[in-house]
């Protein structure tokens, strides 16, 4: 009898080779695990495709809810995004993956867990690193690091054993799915130079043919968390689906970034994050109103390592935990209403309100109403500056641009 492996299978090119690969390398029975995020597939064929190539059985685990509550919401009120620009949509399903592939290797009593990454990605450092946290010692296998194949011989693998998978030579595109994002890479894009082809983009309209008219939503929030469109309150998954039609059919969440990868590397990486690119922006402009000046720019440092932490595959950590705990702190009065404009690839928003408003009109207004004691300026400047006078009394500014010898 041989013992098992649980495969994180997406049905793709990677995973399907991997499943008749480990049965020939390692003479495990092969248990496929595909795990619905948000990946809007056919799980059913998925499930019937792994059976086909040779897994002795195919599990389909529904886990939309845990990924938006659990992952995707608290790296939205942390305001996570990596070099300013990857909503890391790819990166927050990896720990959530790992989590449900170490519990499945138990229910099933598999002597180890595989995945599809290369030696040359994150995420083999995301699902390793979250595995041995979760469960130290599980064996960990890794097919597409160890059979060294590059991406056409792998093509080649699947079509000698009659293995479907969705990419052909021509069309060498490796995507990932979630409800916060789609990621597109290799083939023509590994050309920093090249301009995406139309063809890669699935969820949201070229701006060109994106409508003429601008669409504008508003958004509830709850202590940072997105709980209504227009009014209508929805759960987190519909929210975030909804949100994906209609600012993508305004061309918005469109990405083009030369990231830099874990493994040391600069990579081109195309994203489509249309919902997360508006509930980000709204996000940070309802704290804005409801955070002072230095909560606001220490929580901008604490997005930074935040984001890294989980772009790094640093989820399942005590750093985590602490930064966690500080984030929620933040998000108490984060309760309010923001209205975004989207309109030709752009989201702008153009309206906020909250009943935890730190903003006075009364204080801000040069018109009739005005309450700020204008006269209390001069007392403020003189104590303000005064450091800044006895130093230049003292010692002078010398000229501008030099230092003193």
């Amino acid at each position: 009898m041989s013992d098992k492996v649980v495969l994180a299978y997406s049905g793709g090119l990677d995973t399907s080779v991997a499943i008749r690969w480990l049965r020939e390398a390692y003479n495990l029975d092969v248990i496929a695990l595909t795990i619905d995020v948000g990946n809007e597939r056919d799980f059913s064929a998925i499930e019937q495709k792994a059976l086909k190539v040779g897994a002795v059985k195919a599990l389909v685990k529904d886990a939309k809810e845990l990924f938006v509550n659990y992952f995707v919401f608290p790296a939205l009120q942390a305001d996570a995004i990596y070099e300013g620009q990857y909503p890391l949509a790819t990166a927050l399903s990896r720990p959530l993956m790992a989590k449900l592939l170490v519990d499945a290797a138990r229910e099933e009593a598999a002597s180890a867990v595989a995945h599809g990454c290369t030696g040359k990605g994150n995420d083999q450092v995301r699902f390793e690193v979250s595995i041995n946290a979760l469960s130290p010692g599980l064996k960990i296998i890794a097919p597409a690091r160890e059979w060294d194949m590059t991406r056409e011989e792998t093509i080649n693998y699947a079509q000698r054993y009659d293995i479907p998978v969705p990419i052909t030579a021509s069309s060498p595109y490796s995507i990932d799915e979630n409800l916060w994002g789609k990621s597109i890479e290799c083939g023509v894009l590994e050309d920093p130079w090249v301009e995406p082809p139309e063809e890669v983009f699935t969820w949201t309209r070229s701006p060109d043919k994106a409508p003429d008219k601008p669409g504008y939503i508003e958004i509830g929030f709850d202590q940072g968390i997105p709980i209504t469109i227009d009014g209508q309150e929805l759960d987190g998954v519909s929210l975030i689906q909804r949100l994906n039609r209609l600012a993508g059919m305004h061309g918005v969440g469109r990405i083009d970034h030369l990231e830099n990868r874990l493994v040391g590397i600069k990579s081109r990486e195309i994203y489509e994050a249309p919902a997360a690119a508006v509930l980000l922006q709204a996000h940070q402009a309802l704290e804005a109103m409801t955070l002072s000046k230095d909560q606001l720019r220490f929580k901008q440092k604490v997005a930074m390592e935040y984001a890294d932490l989980i772009y790094n595959g640093l989820w399942f950590t005590s750093l985590h935990q602490d930064l966690a705990a500080y984030v929620q702190s933040t998000q108490r009065f984060v309760t309010g209403t923001v209205r975004m404009k989207l309109f030709k690839g752009n989201c702008q928003v153009v309206g906020r309100k909250s009943p935890k408003s730190l903003y006075s009109f009364g204080l801000a207004t040069y018109d009739k109403g005005d309450q700020f004691d204008q006269s209390a300026s001069p007392g403020f400047i003189h104590i303000w500056g005064l450091p800044v006078r006895t130093q230049a009394q003292i010692q002078g500014i010398g000229d501008l641009g030099k230092t003193e010898k």
